[in-house]
């Protein structure tokens, strides 16, 4: 069971299922919604991503099997294996020839703009060249990102911005993305009044990050 909490302040919790496309919360039990219809379900395209506050995984809300689960994939963060770590190795190779793409398509199409004779229906297209670039950046792969890397499995401190202010909490980093960044045993509430629990989150990078290595 995950607990989505979005900026506009909308809570949904429920069985969590993703696709490419995007993500779904299946209740537990059917809903009534304000107007009188039954939901069984809250789905969140991609496009409205930037909407997620957090992804909160609250601990006492796995049965045995899945905090088993788990478990060990914390051991795995804190004590990875050689096969994990090779793993990791491939994708960030990946990940720097991808940086590297970018950099020449953005590089190509710049010359292009400016001396190519078609160079001016790019310019006036720059809606579609931007969004072209955006699913070259998809399929290529994940950003390696260094500074985040060298902590994976350690103790940090991150920082989410909600409601106007800037909060602190350590975890421990398990894992990042080109947009997301995965935090374990965290003690997190989602309103000053509620009583804080240890959780696990996924945050939005465009609403927080890491700021310091802790201990």
């Amino acid at each position: 069971m995950v607990t989505l909490e979005e900026t506009t302040g909308k809570i949904v919790w429920g069985r969590l299922g993703v696709e490419n496309t995007g993500l779904e919360l299946t209740y537990s039990a059917p809903h009534k919604d304000k107007s009188g219809h039954i939901e069984t379900s809250y789905i969140l395209y991609k496009h409205e991503y930037p909407n997620i506050q957090t992804l909160i995984r609250y601990h006492d809300e796995l049965d045995e099997s899945s905090n088993n689960q788990r478990e060990k994939e914390l051991m795995r963060a804190y004590h990875p294996t050689g096969l994990r770590k090779l793993g990791r190795r491939i994708r960030n190779f990946f990940g720097t020839v991808r940086d590297s793409v970018m950099d020449v398509v953005n590089l190509l199409i710049g010359q292009a703009q400016k001396r190519a004779p078609g160079g001016s229906i790019l310019t006036s297209q720059n809606k579609y060249v931007s969004q072209m670039k955006q699913e070259l950046v998809g399929s290529v792969g994940t950003t390696f990102e260094p500074l985040l890397e060298r902590h994976i499995g350690k103790k940090v401190v991150f920082e989410l911005t909600k409601d106007d202010k800037t909060l602190e909490y350590p975890g421990v980093l398990k894992e990042y993305s080109m947009d997301f960044i995965e935090i374990m045993d965290v003690i997190y509430r989602i309103k000053e009044e509620e009583p804080a629990r240890k959780a696990d989150l996924i945050i939005l990078r465009k609403h927080g990050g890491v700021r310091h290595l802790g201990e």
